[in-house]
């Protein structure tokens, strides 16, 4: 199920969805000890997470990672890792980052490792974007990981796209399914038709299969440009 909040611009867009996750982590943390907070990369996002860094919220409290990352070192300027640090942890007094990229081990033996000792469950409140291709996290549906991404009952995946650049650690389908509260962030007419098209009949992209997947509610953050 969508639910779609449609805004005029992207600053206004960014606050909106910064002050729902907020409550989203205020809401979690009335009822447990700790809240995950999953965030995106890329571009889109920066206005979002510099408005977030504004927000009161319980910090320490708080563990933030991201819903994915390139095979990157963390200073690198694709890196989504670097995006974070660079907008909310400054701000995020207290709170525990937990990254999904150490470059200083292999690939497979990272998500190996992330698969065997992640203690910190699902998120309960995931912010995702998602390309024109309809890919979502880094599950593209190009990658030959693509089927074991959307079928696994892992958390974690590593994913080699095969037309977009380095390899990834991304969240599984079933683990961002199982989400407590999905948000959706994107911009712009190509984005929406995408998205609707998603929505009409299950497709091979991620971001279909997530809106079909059994007992998903996803909360829509559009704007025009």
């Amino acid at each position: 199920m969508i639910h779609w909040r449609i805004f005029p611009s992207r600053e206004a867009q960014a606050q909106a969805l910064a002050n729902a996750v907020v409550a989203g982590l205020d809401e979690a943390l009335t009822i447990r000890p700790r809240a995950l907070l999953a965030v995106s990369g890329g571009t889109s996002p920066r206005p979002f997470l510099t408005q977030l860094a504004r927000l009161p919220v319980a910090w320490r409290d708080v563990d933030i990672t991201l819903v994915d990352d390139r095979w990157l070192p963390s200073t690198h300027d694709e890196s989504n890792a670097r995006l974070v640090a660079e907008t909310l942890l400054p701000h995020a007094s207290g709170a525990h980052w937990l990254p999904l990229v150490d470059t200083r081990t292999d690939a497979s033996l990272q998500v190996r490792t992330l698969n065997d000792t992640w203690t910190h469950g699902v998120p309960q409140v995931c912010v995702l974007g998602m390309g024109e291709d309809g890919h979502t996290a880094s599950l593209f549906a190009d990658a030959p990981q693509w089927r074991e991404a959307i079928t696994t009952r892992e958390k974690f995946v590593l994913v080699h796209p095969q037309r977009a650049p380095h390899v990834r650690v991304s969240w599984s389908l079933a683990a961002l399914a199982a989400s407590d509260r999905l948000m959706l962030q994107i911009q712009g007419p190509a984005k929406r038709a995408v998205l609707e098209a998603a929505q009409d009949e299950v497709q091979d992209n991620a971001i279909s299969r997530l809106i079909h997947h059994e007992g998903v509610s996803l909360d829509v953050f559009w704007s025009e440009e």
